[in-house]
């Protein structure tokens, strides 16, 4: 089960990621130019389609982990698209693409129809390409598909619940989301997908997306000395998981990132720092943070929203990590420079 899981999960994680980056990497920036020059609406429409086909592109990514066969692995993207909910049907008959739809169900009906094309095996033999993606539909796609109303409801409650506790306090529950986004950003779970299952949005998704930014820019300084320039800038251009090893080895060295965040966090909180379900888990990469928090504060792009973004999504996190850093690398000594070097081989 544990090995299920791990797979099932990366998988997951992997498809999440592909499907949202190219409109979290160019959207904000897109939206700027669309004004100055329209023909790149095209290339906005297209990133934006792309988000749908996340639930195909999580089966087929779930399928390669399992080292499923060509045939399994598309009849696992064809039953994850089956269970998504993001295809629609209008009022006028006419099936659309809506939204990227509900992860949680995706991944149940992409681990249910994994196990369905292992326990049919090759008994299928020839017919398999004929009868295997009718079989993925009709019995775990169509399991998803009746799971869809009920993951819905229950995903919904959760964002509520979390919108809600962080209206009540926004400075309390934003400290505990960046102080918790800022660990996940170093595991082996998807941050973007994490926010997408509960829809986090508002304040709640400014601290989540605050507490990458700590981590991405405090491992970028912390593993400058360890690492190459490229490498350190790796950590905020790119995503702070290239720490994963080094940090389930030593969480210690989150710490400085981790106080780092509670500050920021609680700052989303005062500020009313804000960002959207598909923007909680990027930071940084892309510009996608900050370019969110300014299209939705109100004044847009007035003097003090600027000093704001500029403030919280670099200033601040620079200045926190480094005082950290030094007090927990040259006074307490809990961590090492060494400690922070990556290796690619």
């Amino acid at each position: 089960m544990k090995e299920f899981m791990s797979k099932l999960l990366n998988g997951v994680s992997i498809g999440v990621v592909v499907a949202l980056i190219p409109n979290a990497l160019l959207g904000e920036i897109l939206k700027l130019l669309i004004p100055h020059f329209p023909p790149l609406q095209h290339l906005f429409d297209i990133t934006i389609f792309t988000m749908s086909l996340l639930p195909v592109t999580v089966g087929v990514m779930v399928g390669i982990s399992f080292k499923l066969t060509p045939i399994q692995t598309a009849s696992v993207g064809i039953a994850a698209m089956v269970g998504s909910g993001v295809v629609e049907k209008t009022a006028e008959g006419v099936m659309t693409l809506n939204g990227i739809g509900i992860v949680v169900n995706i991944a149940i009906t992409a681990a249910l129809a994994v196990l369905f094309v292992q326990l049919i095996g090759d008994k299928l033999k020839a017919y398999a390409i004929l009868l295997m993606p009718t079989l993925s539909i009709m019995i775990p796609g169509m399991i998803g598909y009746l799971l869809l109303p009920m993951m819905k409801q229950s995903t919904g409650l959760i964002g509520s619940l979390v919108a809600h506790t962080t209206s009540l306090q926004p400075i309390v529950m934003g400290a505990v989301i960046a102080m918790i986004f800022c660990v996940v950003i170093l595991l082996p779970v998807s941050t973007v997908g994490i926010a997408t299952v509960i829809m986090l949005s508002g304040v709640g998704a400014g601290a989540a997306n605050l507490g990458i930014v700590a981590a991405g820019i405090g491992l970028a300084i912390s593993s400058y000395k360890a690492n190459s320039l490229g490498t350190a800038l790796v950590h905020v251009l790119g995503s702070p998981k290239i720490q994963m090893k080094n940090f389930l080895m030593k969480p210690q060295i989150a710490i400085p990132m981790v106080i780092t965040a509670a500050v920021l966090g609680a700052l989303a909180g005062i500020l009313n720092i804000q960002g959207t379900p598909y923007s909680a888990g990027f930071g940084l990469s892309g510009l996608v943070g900050p370019l969110n928090y300014i299209n939705l504060a109100e004044g847009g792009w007035s003097g003090r929203n600027v000093a704001i973004m500029l403030s919280t999504f670099l200033v601040l996190p620079v200045i926190l990590n480094v005082g950290l850093l030094y007090i927990f690398t040259r006074k307490l000594k809990i961590i090492k420079a060494d400690d922070y070097k990556v290796d690619f081989e």
